[in-house]
């Protein structure tokens, strides 16, 4: 299956840059190149490409307020986004999240960690530039859990368990071999997880858990 993606920045060099990179790998296909938010918007609408790359600063409108348009919620047949800066300011990596990013990562972060976030993005999972993961989960609020914040069901303490690893960043595989599960219980708590929580991937898991005070 061949992964489409759209790149949106207003940097000409970065966007040939990005498509040389992932038109690279033999399941993967840029399907449009567009500098500007309202083309992003326009183009990702028209085409439907498995993910988009989201530049913040962009003419137009911003990163931010595209990828609130494509996947924000609400959004009814939301378009995954993976947003790609320069800036890391914790006010970008906490709107972009919460206005339904499947993933942040920073312009250096090198060509395979762009590769796998796109796969990471098009398998309805989030992948963050390790260097503001747990920075970012941090801060994303201080500890408050409101009635919106409380799962619709009880999470279990082997949930809990996995929630936790979410949190600290942790792959499925590192949580399995940390936990001692199988990598197919590992997505089976999270499924569980995402269920209870109303989350839509994990990072949003990762959110919660920092939100309700779990990881104090």
């Amino acid at each position: 299956m061949t992964i489409r993606v759209l790149i949106a920045d207003d940097q000409d060099m970065v966007r040939i840059g990005f498509r040389m990179i992932l038109e690279n790998e033999d399941d993967m296909e840029v399907v449009a190149d567009v500098r500007d938010g309202i083309s992003a918007v326009s183009k990702a609408r028209e085409l439907r490409p498995d993910v988009c790359l989201m530049d913040i600063r962009m003419p137009g409108l911003d990163g931010l307020e595209v990828t609130r348009q494509l996947c924000g919620p609400g959004v009814t047949d939301p378009i995954k986004v993976v947003v790609v800066t320069t800036f890391d300011l914790d006010e970008y990596v906490h709107t972009a999240l919460a206005n339904g990013a499947s993933g942040f990562l920073l312009k250096d972060a090198g060509p395979a960690l762009l590769v796998e976030a796109v796969r990471a993005a098009e398998r309805g999972d989030a992948l963050i530039s390790p260097q503001i993961t747990v920075r970012m989960l941090e801060h994303f609020n201080k500890p408050s859990v409101s009635v919106a914040d409380k799962p619709h069901e009880a999470l279990t303490e082997r949930e809990l368990d996995v929630v936790r690893a979410v949190a600290r960043g942790l792959t499925n595989t590192e949580i399995g071999a940390e936990l001692f599960l199988s990598l197919s219980t590992v997505k089976t708590h999270l499924a569980s997880v995402q269920s209870k929580l109303g989350a839509r991937n994990r990072v949003e898991i990762a959110s919660w858990a920092w939100r309700s005070g779990l990881m104090t």
